[in-house]
């Protein structure tokens, strides 16, 4: 059966978690391979909305098994947070129905308020970090002293573990003027999440290769977007890991030739949050009107989002670092009503023309965007699930973006309702 691979293909945003929901429903087994909940996805499924960090999004259907992977950094305490939450909207939550990978590393207190200390001292350039704790536990992680989520099983090895990195970060935190860590506290608050956190531990590798064995169909689910990428981001305003299609792989423990279908979430405009170059962005009525139509706000941080026109130059290099095969195209209702619409086909940079976004990053601030214009459609698009209930004008739209990223649409969306999806290929066809 057919394994496959969700991965926004802009600076995150892009809708994955409708995407990944609508999946789920032919999916047996959703992995999150990245990320830590710095990541946010919004669902809405039957008028009711739920907001997801840390869980994959199938955990909201019933008879699926959800799995965080071992490229996750996992905050406990807010791991139970979110189950809780998602119990009282009703959504059950057991160890046959979600699973943790044994190697997975934990975000701790520390992680955060040493992210938080070093945004707020950065007089450089601020990164944009959500201030979680994500990027130094990452750093922990390559560092080789992180405490893992099999480390909480044994006291004396999560002591060993904790010492080891309090080592490094109360040096860290003497030079940020903050105070040493206490030892003892620390190591209570990690002795009393464990049971609850160990609950849901298992070999997500073996599990997921004997799932695959059997034939099982797994969907494989990343975070952020990858202009985002640690490799292939607008660096270094990125996140700390691997975003790429890659990543599902060394992400959970299965080998990158189980993987068979890789699906790339594409929103109809551009958009990010935080700092960063963004070569379409637009500070008119026009960026106004397309964040206020895509209510751009961040389901994490709840910080307004930076609105731009659809940017191919950039989809299609995402699209070839992941090796895409289809993209989902989502929000296309956002863009009902506008005269006309551009699309960035290309890049100027000191008289030269580019098809590609340059890797320094004083360039990538320089680039200026080389535009076409399209007509836009007064008619609403909202809801349709079909082609021929789409205008004209959206269907020439659509194919044209296909035509500049060299990539197909398998999947066009046209709301936040689940079931308001055109399908064109399924990526879980054999």
């Amino acid at each position: 059966m057919a394994n496959v691979v969700v991965v926004g293909a802009q600076w995150g945003d892009e809708g994955k978690g409708k995407i990944v929901d609508w999946l789920s429903e032919r999916a047996d087994v959703i992995a999150r391979f990245q990320g830590g909940h710095n990541a946010g996805h919004t669902l809405v499924i039957d008028g009711e909305v739920f907001k997801l960090h840390a869980l994959p999004s199938g955990v909201v259907r019933g008879g699926k098994l959800s799995v965080i992977g071992n490229g996750v950094v996992l905050d406990p305490w807010h791991l139970l947070e979110e189950i809780n939450t998602l119990r009282g909207q009703g959504v059950e939550i057991t160890p046959e129905t979600l699973m943790i990978a044994e190697n997975t590393p934990l975000i701790l207190p520390i992680h955060g308020e040493l992210d938080r200390a070093r945004e707020a001292q950065n007089a450089v350039a601020k990164i944009g970090t959500t201030g979680r704790g994500i990027g130094p536990a990452y750093e922990d992680k390559v560092g080789r002293r992180s405490v893992r989520v099999a480390d909480l099983a044994d006291e004396a090895t999560l002591e060993l573990r904790v010492e080891r990195a309090l080592v490094h970060h109360d040096a860290l935190r003497r030079g940020l003027g903050l105070a040493e860590i206490d030892r003892k506290a620390l190591l209570a608050r990690l002795l009393d999440v464990a049971p609850h956190i160990l609950a849901y531990a298992a070999p997500v590798w073996k599990v997921l290769n004997e799932k695959r064995k059997a034939g099982k169909r797994i969907l494989f689910e990343g975070a952020q977007g990858s202009l985002l990428d640690i490799d292939f981001g607008t660096y270094p305003f990125v996140t700390s890991s691997n975003v790429i299609a890659g990543q599902a792989a060394t992400g959970t423990g299965i080998g990158p030739g189980s993987i068979d279908f890789v699906l790339g979430i594409v929103k109809a405009y551009t958009t990010r949050v935080g700092e960063g170059p963004f070569p379409t962005e637009l500070e008119d009525s026009d960026g106004q009107r397309l964040g206020e139509r895509g209510h751009e706000f961040g389901t994490t941080t709840g910080r307004k989002r930076r609105c731009g026109w659809f940017d191919a130059v950039l989809v299609r290099q995402t699209c070839a670092t992941s090796g895409v095969n289809g993209i989902a195209l989502t929000k296309l209702d956002v863009l009902d009503g506008f005269d006309e619409l551009k699309i960035c086909v290309g890049y100027e940079l000191d008289g030269r023309k580019l098809d590609y976004l340059p890797t320094a990053a004083d360039q990538q601030a320089r680039v200026t965007p080389v535009y076409e214009t399209m007509p836009g459609w007064q008619e609403s698009t909202e809801g349709a699930r079909t082609w021929a209930e789409l205008p004209a004008a959206a269907i020439k739209y659509v194919r044209h973006i296909e035509e500049l990223i060299e990539c197909p649409v398998a999947l066009l969306s046209t709301s936040p309702e689940r079931e308001d999806t055109i399908l064109v290929t399924d990526p879980f066809a054999d």
